[in-house]
């Protein structure tokens, strides 16, 4: 096999206001970063090299296992198990960091060198309120205390897209939406206002408008205070909008490098041509596998969702929601009670073998909807319908063989998979609670499973803190199909999924709602997504629905002013990409 070569560009020099050349912030000479595992030592960074300039935002792009984390985690001094740099140099401000000592990472970390991980669960402490840890950055960097460190973390909460910041400072982290940890971690990253911003897939848990609101910030940051940023992404209408320059990287090597739009519009290595192709942009069609049923525009049907004792069961009638209402009891200013209206009077139908789309932004009550659904949470008022039969008469024999027939997909596969067990128990699991096969047959369909997904079958012994976020997500997503479902409840299913294998992913689902006639419900904010995968869609503010219709529909000629700005907001929404030849 011939090697990969990084394609060459132009490479574009630095310089400040009076035409001096600018010395790089941050340079990354050769860098190589090996694991040790069982069967010897895994190279999972080979010789990358490039330079980050002070002001500067760049993007690194790659899919799960290309080596992007590694190269920031590299540079912060945080490769995790057995990860270490065995080749070149890391400079920043012109000083070798690359074998720091602790005392000499704990000094740059903060205050120099700032981090917004990937994970808002698992790097949030559960035991500690929002605030506090947002105020623990600021003392531990000398940056404030007391009094002063509160209303600096309650600033950068707000800075961070997060509403009622004085309030929400004294929860804690289970009390927030995955959006909302996912802006406290982003708060905690500006809080001492660092001249490198080290940002692994910033926005891949938020709605897109906060997306261009914490996005801005960081604009912000960069133009008034010289903070330069690093984004780890594998979204590539953020890096085309955001980011002055763009590095891809392949199985651990760069494989092109140059200005963004440049190599969005016109990508010269193979690699960087698949994944631009495979970018889902407003310009979309629905994917298609030949399912011709999928296309009639009744997701919300208003005569029967409207009449509360019809019971009237349409033959392609598979769910309906009539007049769903859940009501939360939340902490108060100081302590009180009070009352938040999460789903508002919310009623919808989903056709066999269709899809249904609810969108809006974090807090909307999208997750809340997918979770009344799934029986996870009990409706204040209102009905669920299955098949038509309410669900407030299910016995609880009847529940537990509808969990057969339903299966999630949940928005995080860090949390979602259970760390002490293999990826053969994780997907296992549900086979052996229904008493489906003896363990030979499982193992089989286990493997089928991994094959379905893109996952090696040698995936099966391993265990999840082994993968990388995307790869724990196919997990989830294989798990959820081995009892064959009807009804499959995505939510946030292929928000942590590179371009590619986010593509690979509902090409998937699509193939296997066409063969099984499975039925989705699909809960994301990501619109160019929705444009590729759904039949029908509801957008959804403040618990309530503000409009419905076919995915054709509302993307051709959305009818409220909060719709349009939800499409207007799409990171690179309005770049063209190169779309191959």
């Amino acid at each position: 096999m011939a090697q990969e070569t990084v394609s060459s560009r132009t490479v574009e020099e630095k310089h400040d206001m009076n035409g001096t050349a600018l010395k790089p912030l941050l340079e990354v000479k050769d860098l190589e970063v090996q694991f040790k595992s069982s069967t010897g030592t895994v190279p999972a960074v080979r010789k990358a090299s490039f330079s980050i300039y002070p002001g500067q935002s760049i993007a690194i792009v790659g899919e799960s296992g290309s080596g992007k984390s590694t190269v920031a985690a590299a540079v912060i001094g945080l490769l995790p198990g057995t990860g270490k740099v065995t080749g070149g140099q890391i400079l920043f401000e012109g000083k070798d960091i690359t074998h720091c000592d602790r005392k000499g990472y704990e000094e740059l970390r903060g205050s120099k060198i700032g981090l917004v991980p990937q994970d808002p669960m698992s790097n949030l402490n559960p035991v500690w309120s929002i605030g506090y840890q947002v105020r623990e950055a600021l003392v531990a960097n000398n940056i404030a205390k007391g009094s002063e460190a509160h209303k600096v973390a309650i600033d950068m909460l707000e800075h961070a897209g997060l509403p009622d910041a004085e309030r929400r400072s004294k929860q804690y982290p289970h009390e927030f939406s995955g959006g909302m940890r996912q802006r406290a971690l982003i708060g905690i990253g500006l809080a001492c206002s660092p001249k490198l911003l080290i940002a692994d897939e910033p926005t891949s848990a938020l709605d897109v408008t906060v997306q261009k609101r914490i996005l801005d910030h960081l604009d912000e940051l960069t133009s008034e205070l010289g903070t330069a940023v690093m984004f780890i992404t594998h979204d590539l209408g953020l890096a085309a909008e955001r980011a002055s320059h763009l590095v891809v990287m392949h199985r651990g090597r760069i494989v092109e490098s140059g200005p963004s739009l440049e190599i969005l519009q016109n990508p010269r290595h193979p690699y960087t041509q698949r994944l631009v192709k495979a970018a889902p942009s407003l310009s979309s069609q629905r994917l298609s596998a030949g399912i011709e049923a999928a296309h009639t525009p009744h997701a919300v049907d208003t005569e029967s969702a409207g009449d509360a004792d019809s019971g009237k069961l349409h033959p392609d009638e598979v769910v309906r929601a009539e007049n769903l209402v859940k009501v939360f009891d939340i902490r108060g200013a100081k302590g009180d009670k009070q009352q938040l209206r999460a789903v508002d009077d919310v009623s919808f139908t989903i056709r066999r073998g269709t899809t249904l789309a609810i969108v809006g932004e974090s807090g909307s009550g999208k997750s809340t909807v997918a979770n009344i659904l799934l029986g996870l949470l009990d409706a204040t008022s209102g009905e669920v319908y299955y098949e038509g039969v309410p669900s407030s008469t299910l016995s609880p024999q009847a529940m537990f063989a509808l969990r057969r027939k339903m299966q999630p997909v949940f928005q995080n596969p860090y949390g979602s998979l259970d760390p002490m067990m293999s990826i053969y128990r994780c997907i296992e699991e549900p086979l052996r609670i229904h008493k489906i096969g003896d363990k030979v047959e499982r193992e089989k369909r286990v493997a089928e499973l991994l094959d379905l997904v893109s996952l090696p079958r040698s995936a099966m012994r391993r265990y999840p803190g082994e993968l990388s976020g995307g790869q724990r997500q196919r997990v989830a997503i294989a798990r959820a199909l081995a009892l064959k479902p009807e009804i499959v409840v995505l939510d946030e299913a292929v928000s942590a999924l590179d371009v590619l294998v986010q593509a690979q992913i509902l090409q998937l689902l699509t193939d296997l709602q066409s063969e099984l006639n499975l039925s989705y419900l699909f809960i994301t904010h990501d619109l160019a997504v929705v444009r590729q995968s759904a039949d029908e869609v509801i957008v959804m503010r403040d618990g309530q629905m503000v409009e419905t219709g076919s995915c054709e529909e509302l993307f051709a000629d959305p009818q409220e002013q909060y719709t349009r700005d939800l499409i207007n907001a799409i990171p690179g929404g309005s770049i063209p990409l190169w779309t191959g030849a």
